[in-house]
Order: structure tokens, then C-alpha cells, then sequence
């Protein structure tokens, strides 16, 4: 079963990933560095879930993360890229980011076009918004992870 893993609490350095997010969809996202997408437990299926994200020790928000290959794009690695829902004044290239992933949304999949991707990541964001407000999961933007300070 996807997501059988969770919660799973992983951080990272932000590095540059395909610059696809902010231009192409209007979605930015920050991308973790290779080794900790070769971590992520074997029970974690790819596809979209849903959890929380801080930055460099700020505030918490929810977050939309896509784990896989991203089939529109035919990625040729596996990629982890968050979608923080907050709109930031600049990118965190750099930063610690600290995620805790809490629920699987749905599957990877193919699109016809871009217009359909967006529409996707734009129901995934409100599904996120919506499951993130349940109070058996809202206490993990408290979550201990999110006080401790960056590296």
C-alpha cells in the first residue's frame, strides 16, 4: 500500500533541479539533493503526497511533493520535488529544507498536456489544504523536527 512508511521526517540542502516548476506550471518547487532521494524508505511508492515543510528553521507550511520520475517530463532520475504552499520573495537555493511527508494523494501519471498537469497540481494543493487541517495530523506542524535548528 502506498505510503506505508508514514510519517516520514527526511532534510535536505534545496539544489537546483529542472527550473521546470516556477517556469513551465507557476508551481515552484525546491528539489532535494540525490542522496536523500536515495533514501526514502522502500515502502514509499512513487506519486503525490501531502505534508509539512519548513525552511532554514522558519515558519512551517503545508507542502505537496512529487517522488518519482514525473512521467510528462520523462525524467530519467527519481526526483523529490516539494511544492511549499506559501509564496516566498525568493528561492532557497541552499537552504536546509525539513519535510515530513504524511499522506499519499494519488499515483504518478502522464498527461495530455500542460494545462491537465496543472489542473492535476492544482487539486492536489487543495486536497493537501484540506487533509492538512485534520486534527490527528495537524499537530505535526508542531512536530519537534521543526524546532531544531538548521544543519
Amino acid at each position: 500500500m502506498p505510503g506505508q512508511s508514514l510519517p516520514h521526517f527526511t532534510k535536505g540542502e534545496v539544489v537546483k533541479g529542472f527550473g521546470r516548476g516556477s517556469k513551465d506550471l507557476g508551481i515552484p518547487t525546491a528539489n532535494f539533493p540525490q542522496d536523500v532521494v536515495n533514501n526514502l524508505p522502500d515502502g514509499l511508492d512513487t506519486g503525490v503526497y501531502y505534508g509539512f515543510g519548513q525552511v532554514d528553521g522558519g515558519q512551517v507550511h503545508g507542502m505537496v511533493m512529487s517522488i518519482g520520475w514525473n512521467p510528462f517530463y520523462k525524467n530519467s532520475k527519481k526526483s523529490m520535488e516539494t511544492h511549499l504552499m506559501h509564496k516566498f520573495e525568493s528561492d532557497f537555493y541552499g537552504k536546509e529544507l525539513r519535510v515530513v511527508i504524511l499522506g499519499y494523494l494519488r499515483p504518478e501519471q502522464n498527461f495530455p498536456g500542460l494545462d491537465a498537469l496543472i489542473a492535476a497540481i492544482d487539486d492536489d494543493i487543495k486536497q493537501a489544504r484540506t487533509r492538512l487541517e485534520m486534527p490527528d495530523l495537524a499537530g505535526f506542524r508542531t512536530n519537534e523536527f521543526f524546532k531544531l535548528q538548521p544543519h
